[in-house]
């Protein structure tokens, strides 16, 4: 991924399944990486709660990984997928600066297009939702839970990706029942101008009354 990142000089975010081996382990994580054009790594994003039957397959991340990059182009950052639903965790993100906001899920639902709609609303930034198109024929025909696929319908999730403004206006998609790219042209100047009447981190922010401590250290089970 980092030398197609640097050959096609862009910056890549990507979910992958992560394997943590630091202290001997084996936990496996929901994360978003973020590559530069360079092909480096510049940072990564654990989920912090996986959700449901998840919690039998993934750890749980910690604040040293609520990742925010700068780029030329603004400043990078996001949640993964049912986290979004998290406030506290997207008032963090918003603490940030963000302007691009990214929202990686597995929710095909037709209401989860609200939630990236609120977002871009709340946080005053763009918001880039992504999610899979699945049917059975994409997986291999030795694969263990093939006669439970075959019993499911053709298609396992019909997508939805999306990418909508600071004012909540949909740019793009969703994308459903089918494989493609969203391409968009961002004005960056809709950021500043949507904060003039809310900014939820700055004016439209009471400190007084209302604070949030993040942790944002690495909590390792070794010391």
């Amino acid at each position: 991924m980092g030398n197609a990142a640097r050959e096609a000089g862009v910056h890549l975010c990507v979910g992958v399944v992560e394997r943590d081996t630091t202290y001997g382990g084996g936990t496996l994580y929901c994360t978003l990486l973020y590559i530069g054009p360079d092909g480096s790594l510049l940072g990564k994003h654990r989920k912090l709660k996986p959700t449901a039957a998840e919690r039998l397959i993934w750890g749980e991340g910690d604040g040293s990984t609520l990742t925010a990059v700068s780029t030329p182009f603004g400043t990078v950052g996001g949640l993964i997928c049912w986290e979004n639903y998290m406030p506290l965790a997207r008032m963090a993100i918003y603490g940030k600066g963000v302007d691009l906001y990214l929202a990686p899920t597995a929710d095909a639902r037709g209401r989860w297009q609200s939630t990236l709609q609120h977002i871009a609303l709340e946080g005053r930034c763009f918001v880039l939702g992504c999610n899979q198109y699945v049917h059975r024929d994409l997986y291999p025909d030795g694969i263990e839970t093939r006669d439970a696929l075959d019993a499911c319908p053709r298609t396992l999730c019909v997508g939805g990706s999306a990418d909508y403004g600071p004012l909540g206006e949909l740019l793009a998609g969703p994308l459903e029942g089918e494989a493609g790219r969203l391409i968009v042209d961002l004005d960056l100047t809709a950021i500043p101008r949507s904060r003039f009447d809310f900014d939820v981190t700055g004016h439209y922010a009471r400190p007084d009354v209302f604070r949030l401590i993040v942790d944002e250290s690495e909590h390792p089970s070794v010391g």
